[in-house]
């Protein structure tokens, strides 16, 4: 059972997917019209994407080979231990990031099955509440709850509860599924400026002593994988949508 008192939320109704407001996605776009988005390239680590250690634990010659990250616990610093893939369609970031959340705690299969799991379809993942049910599904029920944040900005109240949340759940070996929306101007490192994306990614760490969450990103735009985001940033970057935690 989880250490805090349970908050209701209804499921979020708009797209999880990662598309932006055109018609570019996260994919390197080879598909005619009516095909499905390419695979994302697993792009090497920009050389500030990955700050953690972390080490191929399996699929070392393969097109999407899997990372381990180690885990840190320092009095300011948490890192969770989890397995971090690059999505393997263009609106396969709701099953690349709950796969990651999963490997925290429990073996996990391959992104196909959450994206079955997750009722996934080519515009993606279509609210939080269906990662929430599969999170749940696959480790105790009641574990996770899905939080909704639909103020933008939002409330101190909603921040407050997000930073107990990192704080709470990464204690307890539990990484947050985030489903965000990243307009131009507001966007993590690495994203494609000219577009807002919506998308899912995976919160694995925090550090008190820089007010900063560690990103476990599938997307891995111009190769920012796993990187450290200003928490003020991703409490930005929610609104309206919400996470699972």
């Amino acid at each position: 059972m989880r250490r805090r008192a349970f908050a209701s939320a209804l499921a979020l109704t708009a797209t999880g997917a990662l598309l932006s407001t055109g018609t570019a996605r996260a994919a390197s776009g080879k598909n005619g019209p009516g095909q499905p988005p390419a695979p994302i390239p697993p792009s090497p680590a920009h050389p500030n994407g990955v700050q953690v250690e972390t080490e191929v634990v399996s699929g070392h010659r393969s097109e999407f080979p899997v990372l381990r990250t180690k885990k840190v616990h320092t009095q300011n610093e948490r890192v969770l231990q989890v397995d971090y893939q690059v999505q393997e369609t263009g609106y396969w970031c709701g099953p690349a990031a709950t796969r990651c959340a999963l490997s925290a705690r429990v073996a996990v299969p391959n992104q196909a099955t959450f994206a079955a799991e997750l009722g996934t379809h080519q515009g993606g993942t279509d609210h939080i509440g269906q990662i929430t049910r599969v999170l749940n599904n696959r480790v105790d029920s009641g574990t996770y709850f899905t939080r909704e944040m639909p103020n933008d900005p939002p409330t101190q109240a909603q921040i407050d509860l997000l930073w107990s949340d990192v704080i709470a759940d990464m204690d307890s070996n539990h990484p947050i599924v985030a489903n965000i929306v990243a307009p131009p101007g507001n966007q993590p490192p690495g994203y494609p400026p000219g577009q807002t994306i919506y998308h899912y990614f995976t919160v694995i760490g925090y550090d008190t002593l820089h007010n900063t969450v560690l990103i476990a990103d599938s997307a891995s735009f111009n190769g920012w994988q796993i990187y450290w985001l200003n928490f003020s940033q991703l409490a930005s970057l929610i609104p309206p949508k919400g996470y699972s935690a």
